[in-house]
């Protein structure tokens, strides 16, 4: 089960990972955000020791969706050594976000 985080765990869990780590900003009512909400659950465990993902609900997290100004959901962000490597905007197929969080 993919961790939710908040703005008191984000830098804890993000911030100072040293691996890759995948962040879908969600929100409860967005359509594709359920429809991706399976995927992201099966890379966390396919990438088990090798990266982290979390999920963030931007309805509950404000303060992290301006930071990193979320306009749409979902918004895939990779992060390494606390800075943003890459940025994925909407639904895609799970490969394309594996592929991403190895390149990172």
């Amino acid at each position: 089960m993919t961790q939710h985080l908040t703005a008191e765990t984000f830098n804890t869990e993000v911030m100072n990972s040293s691996e890759p780590v995948l962040v879908d900003f969600y929100a409860t009512w967005c359509g594709p955000c359920k429809m991706m909400a399976p995927v992201i659950e099966e890379l966390a465990e396919e990438l088990k020791g090798e990266a982290k993902i979390f999920k963030v609900d931007i309805d509950k997290a404000q303060e992290l969706a301006r930071r990193y100004s979320i306009m749409s959901v979902p918004t895939f962000m990779i992060f390494k050594d606390g800075e943003v490597k890459d940025q994925v905007l909407g639904a895609v197929p799970k490969q394309q976000l594996a592929d991403k969080i190895k390149n990172s």
